[in-house]
C-alpha cells in the first residue's frame, strides 16, 4: 500500500476532524477524577462526539473493538478497553479519540492524571510530552521518518525510559491506520522522505521500565507493559506542509 498525498480538499477536512478531536478531550478533562469510571468517561465522549459533534467515534466496532474510545490506565500502555473499575487517586490514564468528520480522520490521545499523582509518574508524563513534541518538531518535506524515531529513542533514553517497538504512529485519512508506519526509535537520515500533503500520526508509548509489552489474551486489544512499570503517550495527527507542519490536533491548552 502506497502513502497518500492528500488533497487539499480533504486537507481541510482533517483540519475539521482533528480540531473535533482535540475538543473531544478538553470537553472530558473535568470528568476525569476519583470513583469515575473509564465506562462513565467512554459514555461521555461517545454522546458528545454523536450529539454534539455530529460525528463518528471511529474505533467502535473498529475490527471488533467494543468501545468509543480507548482508556489506558497506568501500566497499560494502549488499547485499553472502558470498563466499570472506578480510577482512583493517583492513576495516569490516556484517553484515545479518534473521530470521523464528513469520512476523514481525526486521531488525538493525552495523558490525564487523578488527583494528585507521584512525583516520578509526572516525570514519566512529562518526558513523553517531550518526546512526541522533538518528534513533531522534525516534520518538514525533505526530512525522513527515521530522524523522528532517532529523537524520540534518544530522549526517553536518555532519562532511563524505554520505547515500545511492537506499536507505532501511523498514516491516516479517509482509513484510520494508513501507510506510513512512523516508528518511535530508530536511525537518523533513514526511512520514509517526507512530502507536503502526508498526514500521519505520532505517538510515542514510553516505559518507566523495560519496553516489553504483552497483548491480553482475555480481550484481544489491552497492552500492558510485562514489568506491570507506568506507560505514558500522547498522540498528534501531523500535516507535512511546504515548509514544515501543522499540527492538526492541537488543544487550546498548546497553543501559544
Amino acid at each position: 500500500m502506497s502513502i497518500i498525498i492528500k488533497t487539499p480538499d480533504q486537507i481541510e477536512k482533517m483540519r475539521i476532524a482533528g480540531r473535533l478531536a482535540a475538543e473531544v478531550l478538553e470537553m472530558i478533562e473535568p470528568h476525569v477524577k476519583p470513583g469515575v469510571t473509564t465506562n462513565q468517561l467512554n459514555q461521555i465522549c461517545h454522546d458528545y462526539i454523536v450529539d454534539v459533534q455530529q460525528a463518528i467515534p471511529a474505533p467502535l466496532n473498529y475490527h471488533g473493538f467494543p468501545k468509543s474510545i480507548c482508556t489506558s490506565v497506568n501500566h497499560v500502555v494502549c488499547h485499553g478497553i472502558p470498563n466499570d473499575k472506578p480510577l482512583k487517586k493517583g492513576d495516569v490514564i490516556n484517553i484515545d479519540i479518534t473521530v470521523i468528520k464528513d469520512g476523514l480522520h481525526g486521531d488525538t490521545s493525552k495523558m490525564f492524571n487523578v488527583g494528585p499523582i507521584p512525583a516520578h509518574a509526572q516525570r514519566l508524563i512529562d518526558v513523553t510530552y517531550e518526546c512526541m513534541n522533538k518528534g513533531i518538531e522534525l516534520v518538514k518535506p525533505g526530512a525522513r521518518l527515521g530522524d523522528i524515531g532517532a529523537v524520540i529513542q534518544q530522549h526517553a533514553e536518555a532519562h532511563h525510559y524505554s520505547v515500545v517497538r511492537e506499536y507505532c504512529g501511523h498514516g491516516i485519512g479517509e482509513v484510520f491506520h494508513e501507510e506510513p508506519q512512523v516508528l518511535h526509535y530508530g536511525q537518523a537520515g533513514t526511512g520514509v522522505e517526507l512530502k507536503p500533503g502526508m498526514i500521519f500520526t505520532i505517538e510515542p508509548m514510553i516505559n518507566a521500565g523495560k519496553r516489553h509489552v504483552k497483548l491480553l489474551k482475555r480481550d484481544g486489544w489491552t497492552v500492558e507493559t510485562t514489568d506491570k512499570r507506568l506507560s505514558a503517550q500522547f498522540e498528534h495527527t501531523i500535516l507535512v506542509t511546504p515548509t514544515g507542519y501543522e499540527n492538526l490536533t492541537l488543544r487550546q491548552e498548546e497553543k501559544l
